[in-house]
C-alpha cells in the first residue's frame, strides 16, 4: 500500500470516528428520548422498591419520560447488578445499588463485574438501621449487650437478612469494634430474621427500620440504638457510637450507570435525581419508609462517598469471613 493509500484509509478511520463521537454527544445532547428502565435486584414490595419506586414516578415526570422499575432479584442483588453492569451505557439502564456493588459483591459472590463497571450517578437515601434485641433477655441498652456478651462469650446469636448483607456486616462491624462474639444466624429477609428476634428463636438483630418498628411494635422485642453515628430525626433512638466511638454503618441507596456512560447523560442524570429529591411529597413518601432523602453535591463527590463506603464494605465482608458467621 502507497503512502497516499495510507493516508487515505487513516483519513477514512478519522472520519467514520469523528461520526460515531458526534453521534454519541448529540444522543447525549438529545436524552432521554425514550423510556428509561431502572432496575432494582431485590423483590417487589421491600424497602429497596419502596425507594426505587417512588423515585421512578417522579424521576419520569422531571425528565419527561417514562421509568420502569424492573426488579430482577437473586444472589444477593447481584442479578441485577450484572445485568446493568453488560447493559448498553446510554443513560437508558440505571441501576439501584447500595456499597455492596462497590465493594463486597466482589468477595462474596462469583460475579462479572467489579466497581469499576459503574458509573455513581447520584444518592437518594440514607436509612439506619436498629439494634434489636429480645425483650426477655433484660438487655435495656447497648451497655447491656456488651456486659452480657463478654460474660458469655459466644453463646448469644444474631439474625441477619443473609450472608454478606449490610444487616450481617453491621454485628461483624459491632464484634470488630467491641471484641464481642456472637453466632451469626441468617434469614432469607429481613422480616424473618426480626421475627426469630421477637420469637425468641434468636437473641438480637441490626434490623432495618420497617423490620425492626414490626418486631418492637409486638412488644416482644426492644430497640437499643440506631446504627449510625448521628442521631437519627426519623428514629428516637441513641446511636452505638455513643457506647461504641467509631460505630457507623448505615445503608443507603443511590443510582448507578453502567461504564462509559456519557458525561453530560450523568450530569442530566444527576440535576433531575436532586430535582427529585427537593420535592417535599417526594421527602415525606421516603420517609415513611424510615428513608432520609440525602442528594448529593455532585456525581464526582457521590462517586468519591460510593467508593469509600464500598472499600468499607469489602473490608467487612473479607472479616465476616474470621468471625463467628
Amino acid at each position: 500500500m502507497n503512502m497516499h493509500r495510507i493516508l487515505r484509509a487513516a483519513g477514512c478511520a478519522l472520519a467514520l470516528m469523528s461520526g460515531s463521537l458526534a453521534t454519541v454527544a448529540l444522543a447525549a445532547s438529545n436524552y432521554p428520548t425514550k423510556p428509561i428502565t431502572l432496575v432494582i435486584g431485590f423483590p417487589p414490595g421491600g424497602g429497596a422498591d419502596h425507594v426505587g419506586r417512588v423515585y421512578a414516578n417522579n424521576l419520569a415526570k422531571v425528565l419527561g419520560q417514562p421509568v420502569v422499575v424492573e426488579n430482577r432479584p437473586g444472589a444477593g442483588s447481584t442479578i441485577g447488578a450484572s445485568f446493568v453492569a453488560r447493559a448498553a451505557a446510554d443513560g437508558y439502564t440505571l441501576y439501584l445499588g447500595n456499597a455492596s456493588v462497590m465493594g463486597s459483591d466482589s468477595a462474596l459472590y462469583k460475579v462479572d463485574y467489579t466497581a469499576d463497571n459503574f458509573v455513581p450517578v447520584a444518592q437518594l437515601t440514607t436509612g439506619p438501621m436498629v439494634l434489636i434485641v429480645n425483650a426477655a433477655l433484660g438487655i435495656n441498652s447497648v451497655k447491656d449487650l456488651l456486659d452480657r456478651a463478654r460474660e458469655q462469650p459466644g453463646k448469644l446469636n444474631v439474625a441477619s437478612s443473609g450472608n454478606g448483607v449490610i444487616t450481617h456486616l453491621a454485628a461483624v462491624e459491632f464484634m470488630g469494634l467491641t471484641g464481642a462474639k456472637f453466632m451469626h444466624i441468617p434469614f432469607k429477609g429481613g422480616a424473618a430474621a426480626t421475627q426469630s428476634v421477637a420469637a425468641g428463636d434468636t437473641d438480637l438483630s441490626f434490623a432495618t427500620a420497617p423490620s425492626a418498628k414490626a418486631a418492637i411494635e409486638t412488644g416482644k422485642a426492644r430497640a437499643l440504638a440506631v446504627t449510625s453515628a448521628q442521631p437519627s430525626k426519623l428514629l428516637p433512638y441513641p446511636t452505638i457510637a455513643q457506647t461504641v466511638p467509631g460505630y457507623d454503618v448505615s445503608n443507603w441507596w443511590g443510582i448507578f450507570a453502567p461504564r462509559g456512560t456519557p458525561p453530560a447523560v450523568v450530569q442530566t442524570l444527576f440535576e433531575a435525581t436532586n430535582k427529585v429529591l427537593e420535592q417535599p411529597e417526594v421527602r415525606q413518601t421516603m420517609e415513611a419508609g424510615y428513608e432520609e432523602a440525602t442528594p448529593s453535591e455532585s456525581a464526582p463527590a457521590f462517586a468519591a462517598f460510593a467508593h469509600k463506603e464500598g472499600a468499607k464494605g469489602l473490608r467487612l465482608a473479607k472479616e465476616s469471613t474470621t468471625t463467628a458467621n
